[in-house]
């Protein structure tokens, strides 16, 4: 892991570096005409007095161009959040090997690792203009993460083994994070996907849909036809970034190198502008971003995505798109799109996992999907290697939920145990917990009915969930299972898991590289958005007063995993992290199917700045920050 003192000398020499030039910033040419015109302050008034010098990654650029892109309806906002959002605190350098510098030109970290200081860009703004500074973040701690009705379960990432953060202001550009005791793993933290809460609520803004700071809420309730109060309103107004809340509210000022200029959801297409304020420059200071806006054409399905690559209608994109199902006609096609590959290294934990409730709401489901027997047997009785050569020509290994090979903390007994295709092993195991079958040769619960689960599935990241349900389902029917597909969007199927409303769904994890230190969500209980296997369990993590107590051997993998953030050193974290593992993996929580080979993007010929390999595991959400440094070659996206 990181040391965390590196970063506050080295931005302290880039910050002088960059002031030196101040006279001499330059702006897109829209810009420049809205300043003639008398319509935007001059570029040194937008700046903050200490840009962030990017560190670009083939050179300066161009600015103009269109970055053409397409969107699926419904929960597609990561889409947005990977390319426009994760402006954090600090963040990952592009081979994701080292903090730096963001939104904080600093930091200080006590010699505990339990005080974080962070010293902000004095003069830094919003996209519409107003100051950004510490009052912000302090509005954000003191009137959202700490209101329980606004976050009723905080995000790990400000909550450290003692508990939640506390924050103070120190002065308008000065603001220190407390968590009393050792965290060495915040930074990293904030540098990852959920670390962008503390710098995501403008004040000036947010403020009006509180009855705190408006007196007449009430009325901007009623004008509200979907609320019926103001905790209501403020989450319509005010919902996370990877929530389509946050996308659906173009007022809303942010940080971000774009800013929307209308709804997702709202028209077939979603336009993100220039934010005049943003506050990066080049080495020539040049204001970032190059790229004037970026569209998303709102389509019906991927296939239409893949048509619209093959006409040259995608300058940038792997969402969707980057399946190994598709190379060989993105491939046959490049000419005519006039766009090239690059790699991408997603090596998640497993890419296809069946991810049973085991906090299930009905005690005799809850009694069956809790023994590890009858998880044993439903692993036995899937032939991965089947749903790999069919679905992904054969580019994958059978796996459980695992750290990869490669990884610090890879064992091959993690991701080979229960992996064998064995009907008759699989049998021996479900015998132990469910002996008895109906006529047609399916299995009886301890009620003596059919035993029956139903399986949320959504079409999502290109890997074939819909079609691979069905080969599990018919896998479970050979040893007398009755797996039930329930086909969704992915935005209700979120909405269902998150609610602790479904038997079981699949999904994907994080955790096969670095990111296990992170977001360990397959590995210990967690609050999480996209991953809920044992979400009473993990409130009870966060706090004991909230959720379910679990059983004391994942009592002592919470404990394990907080002495892993309490560590100081990486060999230390090394080490603590490892055990963490070894006792997850005696749990089996969840059954891993595929762990795939890294995957491709497409970029147009003409777009420069392109990271490649792009480095992405669970909320590594790039290529956000860096989208503001790519740019046209001649300033336009035709080639």
């Amino acid at each position: 892991m990181l040391t965390k003192r590196k970063w506050t000398t080295l931005a302290s020499v880039i910050a002088i570096a960059v002031a030196g030039q101040a006279a001499a910033w330059e702006e897109a040419p829209q810009l420049a005409e809205q300043v003639a015109a008398g319509s935007l302050p001059p570029v040194d008034e937008r700046l903050p007095a200490e840009p962030l010098l990017m560190d670009v990654i083939e050179g300066p650029g161009e600015y103009g161009g269109t970055l053409r892109r397409a969107i699926l309806g419904g929960g597609d906002q990561h889409n947005m959040v990977r390319t426009i959002g994760s402006d954090n605190m600090v963040r990952w350098s592009p081979d994701w090997s080292e903090v730096r510098p963001n939104i904080a030109k600093s930091w200080d970290v006590s010699d505990d690792a339990s005080k974080f200081t962070f010293h902000l860009r004095e003069g830094m703004k919003w996209s519409d203009g107003a100051p950004f500074t510490a009052d912000d973040i302090m509005f954000w701690y003191e009137d959202v993460f700490s209101d329980a009705a606004l976050t009723p379960n905080k995000d790990s990432t400000f909550v450290g083994p003692v508990g939640p953060v506390k924050i103070s202001k120190i002065d308008d550009v000065t603001v220190e994070f407390d968590f009393g005791a050792p965290n060495g793993l915040f930074l990293q933290a904030l540098a990852y996907g959920f670390g962008y809460h503390a710098t995501a609520y403008p004040k000036h803004y947010l403020s009006q849909f509180m009855p705190k700071y408006n007196d007449d809420v009430q009325a901007l309730v009623e004008a509200e036809p979907t609320v019926g109060d103001w905790v209501q309103l403020f989450n319509l107004k005010a919902g996370p970034m990877d929530t389509p809340l946050f996308w659906q509210n173009p007022d809303r000022p942010t940080l971000h190198a774009w800013h929307l200029t209308n709804a997702y959801g709202a028209t077939d297409r979603v336009i993100a502008e220039r934010n005049p304020y943003y506050y990066k420059v080049d080495s020539q200071g040049q204001q970032l971003p190059y790229i004037d806006r970026i569209t998303y054409d709102q389509v019906e399905d991927v296939e239409t995505i893949l048509l619209k690559a093959f006409n040259g209608e995608i300058d940038y994109m792997l969402r969707h798109l980057g399946r190994p199902s598709n190379k060989a006609s993105l491939t046959d096609n490049m000419e005519r799109g006039k766009y090239g590959f690059f790699d991408v290294g997603d090596l998640p934990a497993n890419i296809m996992i069946l991810m049973m409730n085991l906090n299930h709401t009905d005690p005799l489901k809850r009694e069956v999907i809790n023994n590890k027997d009858f998880r044993i047997g439903v692993s036995h009785a899937m032939n991965r290697q089947e749903v790999i050569d069919l679905l992904y020509f054969g580019a994958g290994t059978p796996a459980q939920t695992a750290p990869r090979e490669g990884s610090d903390l890879y064992k091959e007994e993690y991701a080979k145990q229960y992996t064998e295709y064995d009907t008759d092993l699989a049998n021996a195991y479900l015998d132990k917990v469910l002996p008895e079958k109906d006529a047609d040769g399916y299995r009886l619960g301890p009620d003596g009915e059919r035993f029956t689960m139903v399986f949320l599935v959504a079409d999502v990241f290109g890997l074939q969930y819909p079609d691979a349900m069905e080969l599990i389902a018919g896998y479970a029917a050979d040893v007398g299972l009755d797996f039930q597909i329930r086909t969704t969007d992915r935005s209700r199927l979120i909405e269902l898991h998150t609610s602790n409303d479904f038997d079981a769904y699949l999904w994907n994890c994080s955790g096969g590289q670095a990111d296990a230190y992170l977001t360990p969500i397959c590995y210990v209980p967690t609050i999480s958005n996209s991953v809920s296997w044992a979400r009473e369990w993990a409130a009870w993590g966060v706090d004991p007063s909230t959720g379910e107590e679990p059983p004391q051997e994942v009592k002592d993998i919470f404990d394990t995993y907080n002495q892993v953030r309490s560590a100081a050193t990486p060999e230390a974290q090394k080490e603590l992290m490892q055990k963490v593992l070894d006792m997850a993996a005696e749990q089996f929580f969840t059954i891993g199917m595929v762990q795939n080979d890294p995957v491709f993007g497409i970029a147009r010929n003409n777009v420069r700045n392109v990271p490649n390999p792009l480095p992405i595991a669970g909320q590594l959400w790039f290529p956000a920050p860096y989208t503001a440094q790519m740019y046209f070659e001649g300033g336009t996206n035709l080639p």
